[in-house]
């Protein structure tokens, strides 16, 4: 999508200066308190919205995320707080807030043609002759996920909605069910224009979230637009209240709808990534815990770990069933959080389009 009014130049510049405000807020962020119930869709606490971590330079290795693959080397022994030299040593200079930009590959830029936030698509191609595309919608930090995305994505279309601070906004904005439906409709009249197709309609969806995101996830699983899901990515992104703080009781009915979509992806139904950090929140079930909840809900038990991967992260445990993946990790500050979106990249090339079998795009 290119704009008349501004050279290419001036939008790279603002660009830029979006990225380094976006860094600064993600840097200066705190968690958000725990208060939700699916009534009230005020889903649950996570670490509060963060917007802008970016890109490492180089590629990540596939076997974060490729379940048959076994460790390409031993993580060497992290500090206690999980961003020690070591995790340092392997990001090479390069902070996960703040990664570099690859650039946008067969992408156009960012359009607000969506009825909520903004989408990419390739600059040709991309859909089938019959009009069918397939979307990754994700939630919470659009540009540091669309720096992952581009370096892997063949064709699909990427939709970015950030919302703010916490994960009670995107439950309340998605709990109509008109939230989403109106999102996709217009998804597709954006496509049928770009591409002349009038029939453009999309046909495979993942719902991706990092951080405060996934509440509008869990408020899309409650309702009938779901069966239209065929994916779901959670990037240290799951947590819960507690039903009681001091016997760390979950408050299971906000982790429900993930549970059962773990259960369509263990029976390889559908598909599920889930990563956790080893960050221990205040007040409200760390991304570790629920993770474990989920592996429980489903009579797992993960396996140790032990491997460096992208942007420093250090492999303590895994657990794989069917198309169902968990992966967690050291680290208790905010660059081991931001780090987690460094995983999306190999998602998209090793699992998503691949499944799909998505239509390709090109400049």
């Amino acid at each position: 999508m290119r704009s008349s009014f501004l050279s290419h130049g001036a939008l790279r510049r603002l660009g830029a200066l979006a990225s380094l405000v976006g860094a600064a807020w993600l840097l200066s962020a705190v968690p958000a308190s725990a208060d939700d119930s699916a009534a009230t869709a005020k889903t649950d606490p996570s670490p509060a919205g963060e917007t802008a971590p970016a890109v490492l330079t180089t590629t990540p290795s596939r076997a974060t995320v490729e379940p048959d693959k076994a460790p390409e080397k031993p993580a060497e022994k992290p500090s206690a707080g999980g961003g020690g030299s070591s995790a340092k040593k392997r990001r090479g200079g390069i902070h996960p807030c703040m990664t570099p930009d690859p650039g946008w590959g067969i992408y156009d830029r960012w359009s607000s043609a969506p009825s909520i936030g903004q989408m990419i698509a390739p600059h040709k191609g991309g859909i089938t002759k019959k009009g069918s595309f397939d979307l990754i919608v994700h939630f919470h930090g659009h540009e540091p996920i669309r720096k992952e995305f581009v370096k892997a994505a063949k064709g699909s279309v990427l939709v970015g909605i950030d919302l703010g601070i916490g994960s009670g906004v995107y439950g309340s904005t998605f709990a109509s069910p008109t939230a989403f439906t109106q999102l996709i409709d217009s998804v597709e009249a954006a496509m049928a224009k770009k591409t002349g197709n009038k029939n453009a309609k999309v046909r495979k969806i993942a719902l991706s979230a990092w951080s405060a995101g996934y509440g509008a996830i869990e408020q899309i699983l409650r309702q009938p637009a779901a069966k239209r899901v065929d994916a779901v990515i959670l990037l240290d992104s799951l947590h819960a209240g507690y039903a009681d703080e001091r016997q760390k009781a979950l408050k299971t009915v906000q982790i429900d709808p993930f549970v059962a979509f773990a259960k369509r992806a263990a029976s390889k139904q559908a598909f599920m990534f889930m990563s956790h950090s080893s960050i221990l929140p205040p007040g409200y079930a760390s991304t570790t815990e629920v993770a474990s909840y989920v592996i429980g809900e489903l009579h797992g038990k993960p396996k140790k770990a032990k491997r460096a991967d992208v942007l420093g992260l250090d492999m303590i445990r895994r657990y794989d069933k069917g198309n169902f993946h968990v992966r967690g990790y050291t680290g208790e500050d905010k660059p081991d959080h931001c780090a987690h979106i460094g995983l999306m990249a190999d998602i998209v090339r090793v699992h998503l389009e691949p499944r799909w079998k998505t239509p390709r795009g090109k400049l």
